[in-house]
């Protein structure tokens, strides 16, 4: 892989954001008399798109206050946007937002996110997630097709003052549509390369102007892109259902009650990692992810005088088996199991002022209780037994070599994980002058216990060279109990302070600083290893492991200092976000291979690092017809201390972080004359999205080139309906989403390759 020249990428960057700007204003100033339309939920498919902007957090965010009170950068998704790029899930928000990445690899479970240099393959995640106010707990359960969404809204930066654990990076706050705000039928079929198929249904009743109840259902397939050469079957496929319910009643003026009920299942092949050694995707045994999940939010507000009381309810389950050829060959070494079924109940208190006065308070109390029991046995065939050992043994003792008595043994491990955790916090606002100082502080516990039972039941003999004859034989057998815990205090201060210009049009400068946590844990996959060393220290090979120090991992914490500005014209026609900012991370929760003779993967906090970078969103209405998007995110992620103890990596850039990452959007909407209810207007829609340089490995000497994608579409639209012809990918570019090595060999996922599809919308 070759490197990208850096500085030639960011004078090219630059140079597009300065030409894109400039004749925005341009365009701006010409048509300063043109009023912008409003897009409203009712509207038809014709209106004006509300894509990227920085604009008021909408009143349903309870926590959120206006634009003008947050200090950081925001960016807001509309829905004319997610219908016309066809976003479903969190994974299709990525590139869109600057310094935003979640790489498609692997299956659903692997929902791997980075935000401004933050983040981990494995574990806790670096960005928390909201849909219609409910956190989603299980980062496993992250990446599920979501039809319907009115909006999305990303706020970067740490928000664990208000938000707790795993939101160090940023949080999504996910909306769905409401009942209360559109009446009728909803209906969506798209066909795609790779016979990609998504059928989904949904309807919108208000019985009165105090209830309302919408109902739907959703299903996609696809036969996958990318073929198992071992057994000639694609090995990417899945199959996905859901059916969502949600009830909205307001039975006074005061007092409005949500609960959204919501249910899915998941089934899919997977994994396509093809063998760098072989140039193919080659593996023999069946891997495949399968996940079932229920969540039901219940979301209650009363209204009083000066103030509001709002209570946030959830119980969710997730019940998913994730089963691996781990080696990724076509030779048989092992295969992972991973089945878990989990329960997690959340509940939160927010009460905080309402109105505009000049000071502005919130207070809030949060809860959870979670608890997963998980099988997760690995199996060693028999390439495995001979290679990694019986040949090390053999090569210490020739003379009298052990042949495993059984050519497959299961190495054995079950959890209990429960864990709980409670948090106060409060946030206060002043107005002064033309400023606003805002500041927070929120105390989050944490207590998580694991509960291990580990065993394995095989033996081996050690054969006589000379003879050939069985010189003696052994029995193994391990069975390993225990109980470990862990518990973590975390103080989370926020502070920012906000200078609104004196100018007619909306415009702030803000400066803040915060802290950002990442809940500490268990390795559960390091187990099988803990295990398979145990059994080999017993023939006078590999490495003894301590239990304590091996499985468990602190939490991750970092100090956000950031600078930006929020400018919007008065027609609307121009708004804009710049954010400069410097993250100092410490205790990094990094994946990385442990000594000895292992085929798994451990989490631990092996370094400090520090993110610097820069990002800026630009959204212009240049007509009323016209439009153009674009944003860019700028990220400098590196090690200040990680050692490893074969080598220093200070200086080296953190893995898996793209350093760029670019969106650019050009929509334009031909209005047909007539009053015909079939063809109203056809809109073209052209966007790009890039990303990269990201380097695969500490030493930075593997790297994927910055890349960008193509993608275009052409819409007719109707009163009720819209067909819009699609591509992805159009230029067929080829690039990697994940580089790993196990037992020595090195894998790649490709990126998945050009898509022309088909979308018909239909509202009744």
């Amino acid at each position: 892989m070759r490197n990208f020249a850096p500085v030639k990428l960011r004078i090219f960057i630059l140079s597009i954001l300065a030409a894109a700007t400039t004749t925005a204003m341009a365009a701006v100033t010409h048509d300063a008399t043109a009023t912008a339309t409003g897009t409203t939920l009712e509207a038809a498919f014709i209106d004006p798109d509300t894509t990227i902007v920085l604009t008021d957090v909408s009143v349903t965010a309870i926590k959120q206050g206006s634009r003008d009170d947050d200090a950081s950068a925001a960016t807001v998704v509309g829905r004319q946007q997610i219908e016309r790029q066809r976003l479903v899930t969190v994974r299709d928000v990525s590139n869109l937002v600057p310094n935003f990445f979640l790489p498609d690899y692997g299956s659903r479970m692997t929902s791997t996110i980075y935000v401004r240099g933050l983040g981990a393959r494995i574990d806790q995640p670096a960005m928390g997630l909201n849909i219609d106010n409910v956190p989603v707990m299980c980062k496993e359960n992250y990446d599920f097709d979501l039809p319907d969404i009115a909006r999305v809204e990303m706020l970067r930066g740490p928000q664990s003052t208000l938000y707790g654990r795993n939101t160090m990076g940023g949080l999504m706050n996910v909306y769905t549509l409401s009942p209360l705000s559109w009446q009728g039928t909803r209906i969506i079929a798209q066909m795609a390369s790779h016979m990609s198929v998504k059928l989904g249904a949904s309807h919108y009743a208000k019985f009165n102007d105090k209830l309302g109840l919408s109902a739907g259902v959703y299903y996609t397939t696809t036969r996958g892109e990318f073929t198992n050469e071992h057994n000639g079957k694609r090995c990417d496929w899945e199959r996905q259902g859901s059916a969502r319910v949600k009830l909205e009643w307001k039975p006074s003026s005061t007092l409005s009650v949500s609960n959204t009920l919501s249910a899915s299942l998941s089934r899919q092949g997977g994994y396509p990692y093809k063998w760098l050694e072989t140039g193919c995707i080659a593996y023999n045994d069946t891997s495949f992810y399968r996940r079932t999940s229920i969540m039901d939010g219940l979301t209650l507000t009363k209204h009083f005088d000066s103030w509001s009381l709002s209570s946030i309810t959830s119980y969710q389950y997730i019940n998913d088996n994730m089963t691996l050829d781990q080696d990724f060959t076509p030779m048989p070494y092992f295969t992972l199991t991973q089945a878990r079924r989990e329960h997690a109940l959340t509940q939160e208190l927010v009460a905080r002022s309402t109105g505009d006065e000049t000071y502005r308070w919130l207070v809030g109390a949060f809860g959870f209780y979670r608890r997963y029991r998980m099988d997760a046995p690995v199996t060693f065939k028999d390439t495995g037994i001979a290679s990694l050992i019986e040949e090390h043994v053999n090569k210490m003792n020739p003379y009298y070599p052990v042949k495993w008595n059984e050519r497959s043994f299961e190495l054995g491990s079950e959890f209990t994980n429960p864990s709980w955790g409670v948090a106060l916090y409060h946030q206060s606002s002043l107005d002064w002058k033309r400023f606003t100082f805002t500041a927070g502080l929120r105390l989050d516990y944490e207590h998580s216990t694991l509960r291990y039972h580990s065993e394995t039941h095989t033996g081996y003999d050690v054969m006589e060279t000379a003879t050939g004859n069985i010189y003696r034989s052994t029995s193994i057998d391990i069975d390993d109990r225990g109980s470990l815990s862990k518990h973590f205090v975390q103080l989370l201060p926020k502070f920012s302070v906000t200078y609104h210009l004196p100018t007619t049009a909306r415009a702030s400068i803000y400066a803040s600083a915060s802290k950002g946590y990442k809940a500490g844990g268990f390795n559960t996959q390091m187990f099988s290893d803990v295990l398979q060393q145990r059994l080999m220290g017993l023939m006078g090979i590999g490495a003894a492991y301590d239990v304590n120090q091996i499985v468990g991992y602190r939490p991750e914490k970092a100090w956000n200092y950031e600078l930006g500005a929020h400018f919007e014209t008065t027609d609307n026609r121009l708004r804009a976000d710049i954010a400069l900012f410097y993250i100092d991370c410490r205790d990094r929760q990094l994946t990385i291979f442990p000594d000895g003779t292992t085929t798994g993967r451990v989490m631990t906090n092996a370094g400090k690092t520090r993110s610097l970078g820069a990002e800026a969103s630009l959204n212009v209405n240049i007509t009323d017809d016209l439009g153009l998007n674009l944003s860019y995110g700028y990220c400098d992620a590196r090690f200040i201390r990680y050692n490893d103890g074969k080598a220093d990596y200070k200086d080296r850039l953190v893995p898996y972080c793209p350093q760029h990452t670019l969106f650019a959007r050009a929509f334009y909407t031909y209005n047909i004359k007539g009053d015909s209810p079939w063809a109203r207007a056809i809109i073209l829609d052209a966007d790009l999205k890039g990303a990269g340089a990201i380097y695969w490995n500490e030493a930075n000497s593997l790297n994927q080139p910055f890349y960008a994608l193509l993608g275009a579409s052409v819409t007719l639209a109707g009163k009720h309906y819209s067909l819009q012809l699609w591509g992805s990918n159009l230029t067929g570019t080829r690039y990697s989403t994940f580089y790993f090595v196990s037992i020595s060999h090195e894998f790649l996922q490709q990126g998945r390759g050009r898509m022309l599809g088909a979308t018909l919308r239909i509202n009744i």
